[in-house]
């Protein structure tokens, strides 16, 4: 019974009391029809219907900002429902744009309700779990709530940013022909050692400026060959990384580095695993293709910042998820205690690049001159740059992120200083 029920029993029980009271049976009288309303409401009051709930999507896993529809369908299996509100329950975060998530119809016995509407989401793991069904007769005095589940799931996974990939070097590749220079002489296009003249070597690679010196024997020319590798990326989603800020806005630009970086080395032939580490550790082994990207870009739409004290530092990282001597590709603020666990896994054979998001100039935005906030932060990038520099002398490549910056001009700038560095290193002193 509803609160109009209640009334009406007060109502009654008021007349009756006055009527005894004042011995006049005209006012006990008044109380007759509405003793015959109640009644008549107890007789058609709702009984437990038998309600079921299909919940359709048009597409279940979407970029961010395309629009899903929605559509539910109620069914009434049942006896006759005269009154009946249909009320959606839409995860939060999730903005409806088009159609109602409420309705308020009546059902005969057999017949079915269509609900529909359209929704928009930020990147994340969306729930959908039960329908909130209210049913009342026609005097409007008794009603029944519950709940129906209509589970369902969307996955809003962040869109990739096409970028030419950064140059790598790891200390092992695979035997598939690729971009990455695998220290093995071959077929290839940069030059990598001589060797004396073998029959059966085109004459173009001969090296004629040797044989112009007036030596006997003719040498030729080698190249490096390029072949494809495996490539680990691993996402900190750890909270304290992040200035224990949960849902921090830079984890996001992280994610889309993350899934920008795999689809680059994925498109590139090579085999790309991804690990979560955070609340909890969530893994997409390494593999290729597009199957693989599917994999990696569902397991980022899930991705969240979270903590857990088993996992306050990288000690843990299941480093075995990647082939040994494979390309490691860390994308974290980084804090003091994870120098260490880096230098572990430079030693384990892994040969590891730092893509490190500058959280402190994210954070600090603008700071006057003179000020104590600016002294503040003239300290703490200090700090931050010296953990980069011993990250650094440690043999690992390092990326000091300024997120101001997108991704892709920083991997393609990046990969010029990065070529120029290895074509210096081999020019002859």
């Amino acid at each position: 019974m509803n609160g109009r029920g209640f009334l009406l029993l007060f109502v009654i029980f008021s007349l009756f009391l006055i009527g005894l009271g004042s011995v006049n049976g005209g006012v006990i009288a008044l109380a007759i029809p509405l003793c015959l309303y109640l009644a008549a409401a107890v007789f058609f009051s709702p009984a437990n219907p038998g309600i079921k709930a299909e919940r359709e999507l048009s597409v279940e896993r979407i970029f961010p900002g395309i629009p899903v529809t929605v559509r539910l369908h109620v069914r009434n299996d049942g006896p006759t429902a005269e009154e009946i509100h249909i009320e959606d329950v839409v995860p939060e975060a999730m903005r409806v744009t088009d159609g109602q998530t409420t309705l308020f119809t009546s059902l005969e016995a057999g017949e079915e309700a269509v609900l529909e509407y359209t929704v928009e989401a930020g990147r994340g793991d969306y729930r959908f779990t039960n329908v909130n069904i209210t049913v009342r007769e026609g005097f409007g005095l008794f009603e029944r709530q519950f709940a129906i589940p209509a589970a369902h799931r969307l996955i809003v996974r962040p869109r990739p940013t096409r970028l030419k990939p950064m140059r790598i070097r790891p200390p092992q590749t695979r035997g598939f022909a690729g971009p990455i220079p695998s220290r093995q002489g071959g077929t290839g296009v940069d030059f990598f050692i001589v060797r004396e003249y073998q029959p059966g070597d085109p004459q173009h690679r001969i090296n004629w400026k040797i044989a112009a010196h007036g030596m006997d024997d003719l040498y030729t020319n080698v190249y490096e060959q390029e072949r494809v590798a495996d490539v680990g990326i691993i996402l900190d989603a750890r909270e304290q990384a992040y200035g224990d800020f949960a849902n921090h806005p830079l984890f996001e630009r992280s994610v889309q580095a993350a899934a920008s970086l795999a689809e680059g080395y994925l498109n590139d032939g090579n085999r790309v695993g991804l690990l979560v580490y955070g609340g909890g550790i969530e893994a997409a082994f390494p593999g290729v293709g597009k199957t693989q990207r599917q994999r990696i870009l569902q397991v980022l739409g899930r991705a969240h910042t979270g903590r857990n004290f088993a996992l306050e530092t990288l000690r843990y990282l299941p480093t075995r998820s990647f082939p040994s001597r494979s390309q490691v590709i860390l994308i974290s603020p980084l804090i003091q205690a994870d120098f260490p666990v880096l230098v572990s896994l430079r030693a384990l054979g892994y040969a590891v690049m730092v893509l490190s998001p500058d959280i402190i100039t994210f954070d600090a935005g603008k700071v006057e001159p003179g000020s104590r906030g600016s002294y503040a932060l003239r300290l703490a990038l200090a700090e931050r740059a010296l953990l980069l520099q011993k990250v650094r002398r440690a043999g690992m490549q390092v990326i000091d992120w300024n997120t101001d910056l997108p991704i892709e001009t920083l991997a393609r700038r990046y990969s010029v200083l990065r070529l120029a560095a290895d074509r210096l290193a081999e020019m002859p002193s």
